[in-house]
Parts: structure tokens; C-alpha cells; sequence
């Protein structure tokens, strides 16, 4: 099998498995929904399935990540099992409570359409950005590691020529602007606490990376600012 072959199948591999997480967001917000006519979840779930499918595009010739992110090697972090272990029934929280708010309760304040809009034109920069990081570091993995067995070097181009870590600056804003376009006021709270712990995990990931990747130290005294430019 050729590279271009094997690019193609890892490829699919990583489409197929986010396309049934996919459904199962699906499946999960007309359940909470209770009708069929919720349109901001329709909305939701039409863009996640538009920016998996311009991921696969864009990552169609990086099958290392793709295998990287399909299955992060050894060396995850002890503290980066703690974040994902509070930011995923968070993230779920925030889910779950916008959708009822939405759909079912319409707690007040509620929500006006251009607040819908912005929440859905945010959440799409969000997802660019992130996919633009994906596309400049070929190391971009899903879990905090060094990845010394595919010789990880420092990337400073694309987004990292301004600020170090751009994925995260993109789950930043589509996580601020996914309540907004559910429809929802009352799931930005768990999204504010999302929030915090996207920012401490950036912290510790950053601090793991002047300590034990060659180079970044010199990197970061280039690009000041961690996911806000001018700010942090």
C-alpha cells in the first residue's frame, strides 16, 4: 500500500470515528429536545459536521497526526487525566443545560435571534482556528505529552507565530459561543468553568513545555503571549 493509500485510510479511520461521536450528539440533543423542530441544535450539529469533514480535508496528507490523535502515545500527563476528567462532564453540563433551556424550559433572560447569529458565526472561528493548528503543527495531539517517539520539535509557524497555543485560543471561542447558539443564557455557566480550567490546563501545558521540549523556552521569549494576543 502507498502513502497516499495509507494517508486515506487513517484518513477515514479518524472520520468515522468522529462522525459516530457525531451522531451520538446528534441522537442526544433532539432526545433532551423532546421535538424534532429545534433548530439551533440542528444548526449545532450541521457544523460540527461540516468542520470534520474540512478537517479530514485539510489532515488528508498528515496521517502521523491523524495516528496521533486517533491514539496519543505514552507520556500523557497524570494532571492532564484530571482535566479531562472535570472538563468533559462540564462540557456535557453545558450541553445538556442549554438544550433544555432552549428548547424545552425558556428560562429568562432568553436569548434573542442575533445573539443565535453571533453564537453561530463565533463558534465557526472557533473551529477555523483550530483547524488552521491543526494544520501548522504536525504535533498537535490531543493530550499533554512529549512526543519523543515522533521527535517533536517546537512549530512556530502559522497561528504559533502569535500566539503559542491557537487551539486553544479556537476552544476558547467556540465554547464561549456554543451555549449562545443553542439558544441558551443559562449554559454559559458551566461554560465560564470550562473556561477556567482550559485556561490552568494551558498554564501547566505550557510550563511542561519550557521544561522538557528543546527549543520552546527560546520560542516563548519570541512569542510572548500564550492564547490572547497582548493579554496572556
Amino acid at each position: 500500500m502507498n502513502e497516499t493509500n495509507q494517508s486515506e485510510k487513517i484518513g477515514i479511520k479518524l472520520v468515522l470515528k468522529s462522525i459516530s461521536i457525531l451522531l451520538l450528539f446528534l441522537v442526544i440533543t433532539f432526545i433532551i429536545a423532546g421535538r424534532l423542530d429545534y433548530w439551533q441544535g440542528g444548526v449545532f450539529n450541521g457544523l460540527n459536521f461540516f468542520f470534520i469533514f474540512i478537517t479530514y480535508i485539510v489532515l488528508l496528507d498528515r496521517k502521523d497526526l491523524i495516528r496521533e490523535r486517533l491514539k496519543p502515545g505514552k507520556g500523557m500527563k497524570k494532571w492532564d487525566r484530571i482535566y479531562y476528567a472535570v472538563s468533559t462532564p462540564l462540557f456535557f453540563v453545558m450541553f445538556i443545560l442549554s438544550i433544555l433551556d432552549a428548547s424545552r424550559f425558556y428560562w429568562k433572560p432568553t436569548i434573542p435571534f442575533f445573539i443565535i447569529l453571533l453564537g453561530i458565526i463565533f463558534y465557526s472561528i472557533g473551529q477555523i482556528i483550530v483547524i488552521w493548528a491543526k494544520r501548522a503543527n504536525k504535533f498537535f495531539s490531543s493530550v499533554v505529552r512529549i512526543q519523543s517517539d515522533r521527535k517533536q520539535t517546537v512549530c512556530s509557524n502559522g497561528p504559533y507565530k502569535f500566539i503559542r497555543h491557537p487551539g486553544y485560543l479556537g476552544g476558547l471561542i467556540f465554547t464561549i459561543a456554543t451555549p449562545f447558539l443553542l439558544g441558551s443564557f443559562w449554559g454559559f455557566i458551566p461554560a465560564i468553568l470550562t473556561i477556567i480550567v482550559v485556561f490552568i490546563r494551558t498554564y501547566l501545558e505550557d510550563e511542561t513545555l519550557k521544561k522538557e521540549l528543546t527549543g520552546y523556552i527560546e520560542y516563548s521569549k519570541k512569542v510572548k503571549y500564550r492564547i490572547i494576543p497582548f493579554v496572556w
